[in-house]
């Protein structure tokens, strides 16, 4: 999706289980980063980090550790694991030295009085966010790690409060600021969760690999592979063939999730099912959720025999 100088998305807007992809976020979003996963986190991550260096915008990340420098590898590292595309050309050492990427340690940005203030962290990054508006960039992207808030430390209770007080301050008309809170669901419980979800505007997501309104497909991270919504026929079948050409190169094994594909024609069933052999290498394929139209389909060929596919919940 192709951004506007002013950091908003043009083009139709697309979501999956109600999140937003993160190349639409825009100025005024206090989104939820929620992942169980480090390739789902970083995948979203240089998506934000990449469109915000584009467009000018300042990145502020508040990391809950105090070496900046191993932030900034850890960063690098993920964001080069996760094949996010135009990531790779990225500097990130570079936009720190230049001050285009800045690397805050929580414990000193929201810590340093030696108790979490949900009044003066906002406060905090109003004044962060002003400052980089009159140094003259575009806007401002903030990211921030929240596990420090589960550690018991003075005031960190009010952190869900904190968090409510973020969603109003990036409300505000006209603000040029946006925001994603990341959220580890290894740490954090569901009720925990559900609770802090309702103090943002939503959820962000992972950017599709492809979109044309006939067809959706959507990287999968637990475990890897994709999703298809729509349509696989003639005018969507090459994308088919690339996403899997991309995945194999990837994957030793993946799942295609089929749930939502409410067609499919002979040719991108026969695509589907070479997967597991793509470039001469037998992979497993997991099938998850394969429509009753599909799960004929490949009875009839004798497809559903292959030693390479698993139909899921198919005995």
């Amino acid at each position: 999706m192709t951004s506007a100088a002013d950091g908003r998305p043009h083009g139709p807007s697309t979501s999956r289980g109600g999140a937003k992809p993160v190349s639409e976020v825009t100025f005024g979003d206090h989104l939820c980063l929620t992942f169980d996963n480090d390739p789902e986190r970083y995948a979203i991550l240089g998506a934000y980090i990449r469109d915000g260096l584009a467009l000018h915008h300042k990145i502020v990340y508040l990391a809950d550790e105090d070496d900046a420098d191993a932030v900034l590898r850890r960063l690098g590292d993920g964001i080069a694991d996760a094949w996010v595309p135009g990531a790779e050309r990225l500097d990130l050492a570079a936009a720190v030295a230049e001050g285009r990427l800045a690397i805050r340690p929580i414990v000193d940005a929201f810590m340093a009085t030696g108790r979490f203030d949900p009044d003066e962290t906002v406060a905090l990054l109003a004044t962060e966010i002003e400052v980089a508006l009159v140094q003259g960039y575009a806007g401002v992207r903030i990211s921030g790690e929240t596990s420090f808030s589960l550690r018991g430390w003075p005031g960190t209770d009010r952190f869900a409060d904190f968090e409510q007080r973020c969603q109003a301050a990036f409300r505000t008309p006209g603000t040029k600021a946006m925001a994603l809170c990341q959220y580890d669901s290894r740490w954090f419980n569901r009720g925990q969760l559900e609770e802090l979800e309702l103090c943002h505007g939503g959820r962000v997501r992972v950017d599709d690999l492809y979109d044309d309104g006939v067809l959706r497909i959507t990287p999968l991270f637990t475990p890897p592979g994709l999703a298809l919504d729509g349509a696989v026929d003639e005018s969507t079948v090459q994308a088919v063939g690339d996403a899997l050409e991309r995945m194999a190169a990837r994957a030793s094994h993946f799942c295609l999730d089929l749930s939502g594909l409410e067609f499919c024609d002979m040719e991108g069933l026969r695509t589907l099912v070479g997967a597991g052999r793509s470039g001469g290498v037998h992979r497993q394929v997991i099938l998850r959720g394969v429509p009753d139209y599909l799960d004929l389909m490949l009875r009839i060929s004798g497809w559903d025999s292959m030693p390479d596919i698993y139909r899921e919940g198919v005995r």
